[in-house]
């Protein structure tokens, strides 16, 4: 089980130059992927891309790549000897038909445009593109190793919460047959202080006693329950994604317990359905950000 907030960063250097790419994930409904490359990389960024989708499935992703060169070679000048022959043929021409000095030196010429230009020096395309990979690769596996470790904190935090769940849930087994009785014996209390016993309808009362007794009725509720706890114990020793499913069962645990106490009117049970919903919403937060 891995947690969707994580951190992961990988490195590739050869030949002078250091590819860095650093990743940073957190909790979101669906895979979003936020690639930020310098524009040179562009051409590698949708297999950038699928390499993050094959490693995550869900989550808010952030990717980030760096790019240093240590080399000094940054590409050869060249003189356009032409063009400057052509510049000092125009002076002339200025100062023959003007009269006026003919000043120009070389640093005049060095700053008259594409008389001198610099080559860029041309970047092995599939050199990068490899060592953008093998920097990714790193960083997701960085990534992965820490958001397992994240999951697994999250996995206890969420078998506690059953515990805790499963216990009150058994408290209310055994309080559940004593709201009938309770409700019974404070019927039969009330109806003594306005009418003789011989008199009572006993048929009638039995009748009132049943159909009380079916109104809180929480006996598919609690099954149902149990249920939703074995499943999600299931869940947490599976290896696939499960995030979403989680927050399905969740929201079913909610239903549930809202039901026991609507139905359930009874001091002793609600205290325990407030301690549950307690720890359903701490446990829907946690769901929340798991893959």
């Amino acid at each position: 089980m891995h947690s969707m907030t994580g951190y992961g960063k990988g490195v590739s250097k050869r030949d002078g130059k250091t590819i860095t790419i650093e990743i940073k994930t957190v909790n979101h409904r669906f895979l979003d992927c936020n690639i930020k490359l310098p524009r040179n990389f562009l051409f590698v960024e949708d297999r950038v891309k699928k390499a993050v989708s094959s490693a995550i499935s869900r989550g808010h992703v952030d990717l980030y790549l760096t790019y240093e060169q240590s080399s000094t070679d940054e590409g050869a000048y060249t003189v356009d000897l032409e063009l400057a022959n052509n510049y000092l043929t125009a002076v002339r021409q200025l100062e023959n038909g003007t009269g006026l000095a003919n000043d120009v030196t070389l640093s005049t010429l060095l700053r008259v445009g594409d008389i001198v230009t610099r080559q860029q020096s041309v970047e092995d395309e599939d050199l990068l593109a490899e060592m953008t990979l093998e920097a990714a690769s790193e960083a997701l596996v960085n990534l992965k190793v820490m958001r397992e470790k994240e999951g697994q904190s999250q996995k206890a935090d969420i078998a506690s919460k059953l515990g805790t769940i499963e216990a009150c849930l058994d408290r209310i087994k055994e309080f559940a047959p004593k709201v009938v009785e309770d409700y019974r014996a404070l019927l039969n209390a009330r109806i003594a202080e306005v009418v003789e016993p011989s008199l009572v309808d006993k048929q009638r009362l039995a009748t009132e006693v049943a159909l009380y007794a079916d109104h809180c009725a929480i006996d598919e509720e609690i099954t149902r329950l149990s249920t939703h706890i074995s499943n999600m114990r299931s869940l947490l020793e599976a290896t696939e994604p499960v995030g979403r499913k989680m927050d399905f069962l969740v929201q079913e645990f909610n239903r549930e317990t809202n039901t026991i106490g609507s139905k359930a009117n009874d001091m002793r049970i609600t205290k325990e359905v407030l301690a549950i919903k307690n720890e359903i919403e701490k446990m829907r937060e946690q769901a929340a950000n798991i893959e």
